[in-house]
């Protein structure tokens, strides 16, 4: 059987989507392309079963529709699995209704935390033939293949279709596939090339992504409210350290990998992170290559910080979301704002480079409350406590509580089901006393806090290499991107 892993263009959209494994969707005017590691798992474990695997990104290819179209009517495929995000699903919908035309016999599968959330929806909407519910669709989709192709007799739970024009699931998806089983991924098949360079978190290239886990080890309470990943996963598991570092070794002598960034939700702290970090030392490859990867204020102290250090750690990439005490309770962060300060200053004095998210546009938040998270992010930035920041307006994915909560109350001032309006070029939530145009005016400002005269001079002179200028100039580019698409807007 032919099975491809397809990211396909999207000719409504002028720019770069933000689809593969993205916990957030935006368009860039500057193309940024994440390495999707779950899919390319998907396609690992197919061909490691002997099946014909084609790796077909059309985004990061930069192909028009047309041309992926035509190479959707040549390549004969037997299954067609495509990621969406809330934004495109229903482009989606069109999409699959065009490669139904061109290759009737095609099976079209949809996965990712929207139709997650609600399977049916895409069954009734559109022609597509399988929805794979939860975030271990890599383990789902080569049960799908084999039972298609008769080598196994039972689909797996978490698999809709459809039986005589009779929509039907196997059940509620079950998270209880074993990560330590998983082959490392295979680099050549995925063109992981496609993804080494255009990508804001390598300091130096070529880099790549990996996971440890799926996805955050935060449960408290089901996690941040916010997040369209608790959809996904959940539960929280993780892989062995001394496979991560495995495939690390891998990553640096087989293809020349300078930077890593680990795509957990959350990366593993406590045991696991101090065995990481000493067999990280032990056999030299902090020497070799730069690591980075997402992390939650108050889980480490100054040692930890200091530890990650030394085994090769750069970026952390820290969720502060806003400045109001109030909004991280609602968000379930499980964080203060001394917290937030503390972790960016430790992180910092142990040499790490902290890298802040913010988000606007709480419905219940003030101009006042949203001007002070501005303030504390310009404060963070010009101590140099914080190196970089990302700004991003608030959007409750179906799925997560955040869109819950939003129905019952009342909170949407689009229509919820207008899924074109979730791209993040305008919110789609009300707020106290902000117009639409004011929340993008402080996402715009939050960006310019890069621009700072204090800033610009604590940047200069960290610089100690032509790295260093590369990097700054590659910033300097995507913080302009960031500026124009939210002038835009």
């Amino acid at each position: 059987m032919r099975v491809s892993v397809s990211y396909p263009p999207i000719p409504q959209i002028k720019g770069t989507p933000m689809i593969s494994q993205n916990r957030q969707y935006q368009i860039f005017s500057e193309p940024t392309y994440i390495y999707p590691v779950v899919p390319a798992y998907a396609a690992s474990l197919l061909k490691n079963a002997v099946y014909d695997v084609v790796w077909d990104d059309a985004i990061a290819e930069e192909k028009t529709y047309s041309q992926w179209l035509r190479q959707v009517e040549r390549n004969h495929l037997d299954v067609m699995m495509i990621e969406t995000k809330t934004p495109v699903v229903k482009k989606h919908w069109e999409i699959i209704g065009d490669v139904k035309r061109v290759s009737p016999e095609t099976k079209v599968v949809l996965v990712g935390d929207h139709v997650t959330a609600l399977p049916r929806e895409s069954m009734e909407s559109s022609e597509v033939d399988y929805v794979l519910e939860g975030g271990d669709y890599d383990f789902l989709l080569l049960n799908l293949v084999k039972y298609l192709d008769g080598e196994v007799k039972m689909l797996e739970p978490g698999i809709w279709y459809r039986e005589n024009s009779e929509i039907k699931t196997t059940g509620r998806f079950q998270l209880d596939h074993d990560l330590n089983e998983l082959p490392f991924v295979d680099r050549d098949l995925t063109r992981w090339q496609l993804y080494a360079y255009k990508n804001g978190d390598y300091k130096v290239t070529p880099g790549t992504y990996v996971m440890a886990g799926r996805d955050c080890w935060w449960r408290r309470n089901g996690g941040c409210t916010f997040c369209s990943w608790t959809t996904l996963y959940p539960t929280w598991r993780v892989r062995r350290p001394e496979l991560l570092v495995d495939e690390v070794g891998v990553l640096i002598e087989r293809y020349g990998v300078r930077e890593v960034f680990d795509d957990t939700g959350t990366f593993p702290v406590g045991r696991w992170l101090r065995r990481f970090c000493n067999l990280m030392i032990e056999r030299g490859y902090n020497e070799k290559v730069l690591f980075s990867c997402n992390m939650r204020f108050g889980a480490l102290t100054l040692e930890d910080y200091k530890l990650m250090k030394r085994a090769g750690f750069r970026m952390l990439l820290f969720g502060l979301e806003s400045a109001s005490q109030e909004t991280l309770g609602r968000l379930n962060k499980g964080v203060t704002v001394k917290d937030v300060v503390d972790g960016c200053r430790m992180a910092r004095e142990a040499g790490l480079e902290p890298h802040i998210t913010i988000m606007v546009g709480y419905p219940w938040e003030t101009r006042e409350e949203a001007l002070a998270t501005l303030k504390l992010a310009r404060m963070l930035m010009t101590k140099g406590w914080a190196i970089t920041l990302q700004s991003t307006v608030v959007m409750p994915y179906p799925g997560t509580r955040l869109y819950e909560a939003a129905l019952e109350n009342g909170w949407f001032r689009v229509d919820p089901k207008d899924y074109d309006c979730f791209d993040m070029t305008e919110p789609v939530l009300k707020t106290r006393d902000m117009e639409p145009e004011e929340v993008m005016r402080i996402c715009d400002e939050i960006y310019k806090v890069f621009l700072s005269p204090k800033y610009i001079f604590r940047h200069l002179i960290r610089i100690r290499s032509w790295r260093d200028v590369k990097y700054a100039v590659r910033g300097a580019v995507k913080v302009l991107g960031h500026v124009k698409d939210f002038a835009r807007n």
